[in-house]
């Protein structure tokens, strides 16, 4: 058995946060100081953009009028597919309520956050597709208010297509805005008079880092990084399609991974082969991320076993993986560690961060070891509830007072104590021996 790297990253996931880490909490803290005026400094001096924050419902619907009638088809029904899959996340998950003893009832009560802030990324790209996977989720959790957040674009206002998307999955409020002043806006309800509960929503390290430092003020969804992605290959996988898949998602960014492990050496000398000519061929902007992104961070890994190739991949625990293996079936039960698994050559990952359903907003940097990506369950609080008769109090008074004693906790014990002098008078229960120290 041997694990034998082909290809090794020089630079790891967090060579650049150093940097970013510095520049947001200056950010933070001025805006936290100085409000709305600080975010408006920031929007010019760093978007270029002095027009209005909050977006009306009448420019968005004339601004919608402008997008071609495909455009609107393709987008209606990539935004459905992301809303049907969360209705069904939704369903899945409900209410109960459960009689642990006689007259002792215990519950759970499903309920969503009432404002979410979603961020829609557009700097290299126009995110399109955030738009939707964020605010449609955030819909169909059950979310009161949705404010959605975009950069400007390109000197105007936020992408039209973008902006058409979030009217489709039913933004409540939208606000011209980017980076980290977009994420401290939506955390402290500047504009808008409404604290988010919780932000969600991909962007660069400045804005993951923004996310990082005010999660606590605000639940986040995932700590993320650069998007990555690994594919699992055995000797029945087609090299060129591996090879397209991996620089497919590496011209994201330039800090990028795009893993390979392989029990096929010959096939990973066909994809570290064809690599550089499938970058070489891509428009120059992703070009220049992609090659990058290959360079620093691309990795090859060859196992021995498909055990070995587990052991691999849920060590990396990608956000995205994909499996170009025999037996699909074993590979679903075997892995454990990615943000979402596509099985098979004919589910690749643009697939998922398009049009499929499931949400593209995932755990990167190892997080996918504890965390999995957005769904409905990150907008909703599975809050408990109890209540009891007084003979359930009887019994879980008694059990309650003696184990708040030996914790050395005399004034819970007495919570008990009060209730059961109160109940059943002249009765002796043994609640434990008083705490005197």
């Amino acid at each position: 058995m041997a694990i034998e790297y082909l290809k090794r990253a020089s630079k790891t996931p967090e060579t650049e946060t150093g940097t970013a880490r510095e520049v947001v909490t200056a950010m933070l803290g001025e805006i936290e100081r100085r409000g709305e005026e600080a975010v408006r400094e920031y929007a010019l001096k760093l978007d270029k953009w002095d027009g209005p924050i909050l977006v009306t419902r009448e420019e968005m619907e004339r601004r919608a009028r402008e997008v071609p009638d495909q455009v609107r088809r393709d987008i209606a029904f990539a935004a459905d597919q992301v809303r049907r899959f969360a209705d069904a996340q939704r369903e899945s998950v409900k209410d109960f309520s459960v009689e642990l003893l006689p007259g002792l009832t215990a519950g759970q009560k499903l309920v969503p956050c009432n404002v979410a802030g979603c961020y829609v990324p557009t700097g290299r790209y126009a995110h399109i597709a955030s738009a939707y996977m964020s605010v449609a989720t955030a819909k169909a959790a059950g979310v009161g208010t949705v404010v959605a957040c975009s950069t400007p674009y390109r000197g105007g206002g936020i992408h039209p297509y973008v902006l058409y998307a979030m009217m489709v999955a039913g933004a409540d409020v939208v606000m011209t805005l980017g980076g980290v002043q977009a994420i401290a806006a939506m955390a402290y309800g500047l504009f808008t008079g409404k604290p988010a509960d919780i932000i969600v929503g991909p962007g660069n390290k400045f804005v993951a880092e923004a996310k990082r430092m005010l999660f606590g003020k605000v639940g986040i969804d995932v700590f993320a990084g650069p998007s990555e992605v690994a594919v699992i290959a055995d000797e029945t996988a087609d090299p060129l399609m591996v090879a397209v898949d991996l620089v497919g998602q590496a011209e994201h960014g330039h800090e990028s991974p795009a893993w390979l492990f392989t029990s096929s050496r010959a096939l990973a000398d066909e994809v570290m082969r064809s690599v550089p000519g499938l970058i070489a061929d891509l428009p120059p902007t992703a070009r220049d991320a992609a090659a990058a992104a290959w360079r620093d961070y691309g990795e090859v890994i060859v196992c021995d076993t498909r055990e070995e190739l587990v052991e691999v991949s849920d060590r990396y625990a990608s956000e995205h993986l994909e499996v170009h293996a025999a037996d699909l079936g074993w590979w679903r039960e075997a892995l454990t560690n990615y943000g979402s698994l596509f099985l098979g050559e004919e589910t690749t990952v643009a697939f998922g961060d398009k049009t499929s359903g499931p949400n593209h907003i995932l755990p990167t940097k190892f997080a996918a070891r504890y965390s999995a990506g957005l769904s409905v369950h990150k907008f909703l609080k599975p809050l408990t509830w109890q209540q009891m008769s007084r003979d359930a109090c009887k019994t879980i008074a008694q059990v309650t007072a003696r184990i708040s004693r030996l914790e050395g906790m005399e004034a819970h014990a007495r919570t008990g104590d009060y209730r059961l002098a109160k109940y059943f008078p002249g009765h002796n229960f043994d609640m434990g021996v008083p705490v005197d120290a």
